[in-house]
């Protein structure tokens, strides 16, 4: 039966270090590696630090044309499988997987890796006529737990729905509410695994935690610590209580004026950002570039700042452009070295996915949701590093959720 571990740890706690250790430790009696690992991340420069950092001999998926057949990256991924390759790769090769990766994952011995949550639950954009369509013409059906089907008979016909047909026999597709095509991550390819370790902060409020509540896959709390000189994977939750205050006298949080666009609980949110008119998004842009240039004196290389990314050019301002960081940022330690920080977002689950689960009987903790997405977002600045940061975070949700998640020394 598959273990599946959620090392739940603050980004820099020592998560990615524990990974390499064990991997770099891990040898049967004989002096031989004892499990063929899959490692996925959100980037590949993370995919590169992995293929450096091991003993072991990691590859990663690539294109290949042999004899002039042409191989994607995902043809690629299953023949490093079959061979039983330790391998490196992205979320988003890996969202790919079906039913012959969960075979080839089975036969081999594999443990996975998973740096940071995936995007497990996904809304896709189909408009409805197209599925009344689909229906219409009895290409797909939907089964007595809401799962799209794929006519049998009209398997190889070729339309502009193959997207819709590979995912339907791939049993990814979920009916909602008669409207909605919804995909969701098959959950056997987890317990396909020998082993699954999942690198993350905050699970409890993210939405793979939902995912696997949905689909009955248990998992148990990790976290990393030095033991014995080495950072290595603990049974149990982390003690915070000691870092938590620490961050809190590192964290420069701006209490002023240019906080009073941001009272309203809604303030700032994507739709907050649609509604709005142009007077008021000025504002808000003339706040951050007031913040960054007069209160904080920033040099843009010191600086970071984030939106939506839709609305990013409404606020960008000279000499600040190339400081932005989409606010969906995990994983990387490319902004490690700036101090100057406005947080300007004020996230909430997109409606169709909290509906969906919600008509499950899962109720998604909003507040639990932003809280990890923000804090994961933060550490990619200095503060990474025990470094002091200044820090603009106009939405009073946004800021109040931090202040009592620092306020908070609890373990």
């Amino acid at each position: 039966m598959t273990t599946i571990r959620v090392v739940d740890a603050l980004p820099g706690a020592g998560k990615t270090s524990a990974a390499i250790n064990m991997i770099n430790e891990d040898m049967d009696e004989f002096g031989d590696s004892a499990n063929n690992y899959v490692y996925i991340t959100p980037y590949l420069d993370e995919v590169d630090r992995i293929k450096q950092s091991t003993h072991r001999k990691f590859y990663s998926p690539t294109f290949q044309t042999v004899k002039g057949e042409t191989f994607t990256k995902f043809d690629s991924f299953h023949a490093l499988l079959a061979d039983g390759k330790c391998i490196a790769s992205t979320h988003a090769l890996f969202q790919r997987a079906n039913d012959e990766t969960r075979e080839l994952i089975q036969n081999g011995n594999y443990v996975l890796i998973l740096d940071e949550v995936m995007d497990v639950i996904e809304q896709l954009e189909v408009k409805k006529n197209d599925i009344d369509l689909l229906f219409e013409n009895g290409l797909i059906s939907v089964d007595d737990d809401g799962f799209i089907t794929w006519n049998k008979d009209k398997m190889n016909y070729e339309t502009r729905y193959d997207d819709i047909r590979d995912m339907a026999l791939n049993h990814t597709l979920i009916y909602y509410r008669d409207t909605i095509l919804v995909w969701a991550f098959p959950a056997d390819i987890f317990r396909a695994f020998k082993q699954v370790y999942i690198l993350t902060y905050r699970f409890s409020g993210q939405i793979q935690a939902y995912y696997y509540d949905l689909f009955n896959v248990s998992y148990e709390m990790w976290h990393a610590e030095i033991v014995n000189g080495r950072y290595s994977f603990v049974p149990g939750p982390a003690d915070e209580s000691h870092t938590r205050a620490k961050l809190q006298q590192l964290i420069n949080i701006y209490d002023g004026k240019l906080n009073d666009i941001g009272d309203a609980d809604y303030s700032l949110s994507s739709t907050w950002y649609d509604k709005r008119s142009a007077l008021v998004i000025r504002q808000l842009k003339n706040n951050i570039s007031n913040y960054l240039r007069n209160i904080v004196k920033s040099k843009s290389s010191d600086a970071m700042w984030t939106t939506f990314i839709k609305h990013r050019n409404k606020l960008k301002g000279e000499g600040f452009a190339r400081a932005f960081v989409p606010c969906t940022a995990r994983a990387t330690n490319d902004y490690r070295d700036r101090s100057n920080v406005v947080y300007a977002v004020n996230r909430y689950v997109n409606p169709i996915v909290y509906g969906f689960f919600h008509d499950k009987g899962i109720t998604v903790d909003q507040d639990e949701y932003f809280l990890a997405e923000m804090i994961q977002w933060l550490f990619r600045s200095a503060i990474r590093d025990g470094k002091p940061i200044n820090l603009y975070i106009p939405s009073k949700r946004a800021r109040t959720l931090l202040v009592n998640w620092l306020s908070d020394h609890t373990r």
